[in-house]
């Protein structure tokens, strides 16, 4: 009989190990979670059609945020449901109040990102060739954040307080991998795994500010001493090097939740 257990429970290590995803490679920490179910709305031409509306789902004390698709159009995701059931009849309440229109419900197993973007041109500037890693999630983090250069990200609308846009920018990154994280900068270098600046990867977070106890803001490194982050409100979001002045001035470390 516990023959028979150990067989059983090295089967299903196996399976699990064969079928690795975003939130499968997530360090078991405390303030770390894997996504459920959420609802994906809207196929927005403007940018700002998304943000009025991630900005109405806030009010409403609901998670929401804005990512620009493949084919350049804007779509706006929240929450984290148990269960299909359940996202589709919260959806259905949101449509009968008039809030969103047509939706659909993303699986905790579907994939933002299926593999790495091609280098894009920006600036007059190409970015360098990856490696063939779109299994590391580390990297599938990083080459999402890097989708969202150039969008002018206004997390939570108008009455987002100030430094939560770094922050918002971070979990809507790593919500479209799968992963919830803490819902400010602070709480998130509370959390992961401690990297070096020598060892950063990508999809690591990096943190700045006066010191560990006044962080103020966060960005995702994308490899070559670079990082995607959301810089002020109003601002687009951008790649800057880690050797900037102001930033390596304020640099404070960096976290790893894969």
């Amino acid at each position: 009989m516990v023959r028979l257990i150990y067989i059983f429970w090295l089967s299903v290590l196996s399976l699990l190990a064969a079928n690795p995803g975003c939130a499968a490679q997530l360090r078991e920490t405390r303030g770390i979670t894997r996504i459920g179910y959420s609802i994906q709305v809207g196929a927005f031409a403007e940018v700002k059609n998304a943000e009025r509306l991630s900005a109405k789902l806030q009010a409403k004390g609901i998670d929401a945020f804005y990512f620009r698709k493949d084919n350049g159009v804007y779509a706006v995701r929240f929450g984290d449901y148990k269960s299909r059931e359940i996202a589709r009849k919260e959806a259905r309440n949101l449509v009968s109040e008039k809030i969103i229109g047509d939706f659909f419900v993303a699986s905790p197993n579907d994939s933002y990102l299926t593999r790495p973007k091609e280098p894009e041109v920006r600036s007059g500037r190409k970015t360098s060739p990856r490696p063939k890693a779109d299994r590391d999630m580390g990297v599938v983090a990083a080459r999402t954040a890097e989708r969202f250069v150039g969008i002018p990200y206004q997390w939570g609308g108008n009455n987002v307080v100030e430094g939560m846009d770094c922050s918002g920018f971070v979990r809507a990154v790593y919500n479209l991998c799968g992963v919830n994280i803490p819902r400010n900068s602070r709480e998130q270098f509370q959390v992961g795994e401690n990297v070096g600046k020598v060892d950063l990867k990508d999809g690591d977070l990096v943190f700045f500010g006066s010191s560990e106890d006044a962080i103020n803001h966060v960005g995702i490194y994308v490899g070559n001493g670079r990082f995607v982050h959301a810089p002020r409100r109003g601002d687009e979001i951008k790649v800057t090097s880690l050797d900037d002045p102001y930033f390596a001035k304020k640099y404070v470390g960096a976290r790893r939740y894969f």
